[in-house]
């Protein structure tokens, strides 16, 4: 291996890695309700799935910046993926309801679609940093996959013992979402950009609108079993 080919390959684990911070979130919320043995299961193949595409992207990515409206489309199929992860949380931290969440094929299904709706900051960087060397995307993509994944597996843990986390990580998936739909080149091209206030105000209500969709349905779901029990 070249010196050239050792700091490409660096550059991308770096690039991804800074960028897969929303990612790992996903792949941690889609796993945290199945039983232990197969989050890992879950958290592998549904990485695993991601990249597969994430390379097939890289290899067409003039073509994907060309569709119009790509993020705004992305962006709002990212607000009900961070609705339906945040549903799924019972409130209690515990593992008592872990039956009634995602099955494992559901949860690699929602790693893989939320990864391809969330990658495209990841493929320019990435396919920037390669200057059109496939070989050096592999390799920077596949040495980033155990950091991920292992990060992944750490936020699936705190998710399950701290409930509040959920809320915060659907939040954060909400505000990403309003990025990528002011950020879109159709929308940038028909309004000559959106001003900062309005990118934050968006940005602020989506997230805050996801973890209040959140903690209301943590906060039913904690009342049904009290009335339950009175009757």
């Amino acid at each position: 291996m070249s010196l050239d080919f050792i700091v490409g390959v660096l550059k991308i684990v770096l690039i991804d890695l800074a960028l897969a911070g929303d990612n790992a979130l996903v792949i941690a919320l889609a796993v945290r309700t199945l039983p232990k043995r197969q989050q890992f299961l879950g958290r592998i193949w549904g990485a695993a799935g991601a990249v597969v595409l994430r390379l097939i992207f890289i290899t067409i990515i003039t073509y994907l910046l060309g569709i119009p409206l790509l993020q705004v489309v992305g962006g709002l199929a990212l607000v009900w993926i961070a609705i339906k992860l945040v549903r799924q949380s019972d409130g209690s931290g515990g593992e008592a309801h872990v039956r009634h969440g995602t099955t494992l094929v559901e949860a690699i299904w929602i790693i893989i679609v939320a990864d391809v709706v969330m990658s495209l900051d990841n493929v320019i960087g990435v396919a920037g940093a390669a200057e059109g060397n496939l070989t050096l995307v592999v390799f920077g993509i596949g040495l980033s996959i155990p950091i991920v994944v292992w990060g992944s597996g750490v936020l699936a843990t705190l998710m399950n013992r701290y409930a509040w986390i959920i809320l915060i990580a659907g939040g954060i998936l909400g505000e990403v979402a309003g990025k990528m739909i002011v950020h879109d080149d159709f929308v940038v091209r028909r309004v000559g950009g959106v001003p900062e206030p309005v990118e934050w105000a968006l940005r602020l209500v989506l997230a805050g609108g996801i973890m209040l969709i959140g903690w209301i349905v943590a906060r039913r779901r904690a009342v049904t079993p009290d009335e339950g029990a009175a009757g």
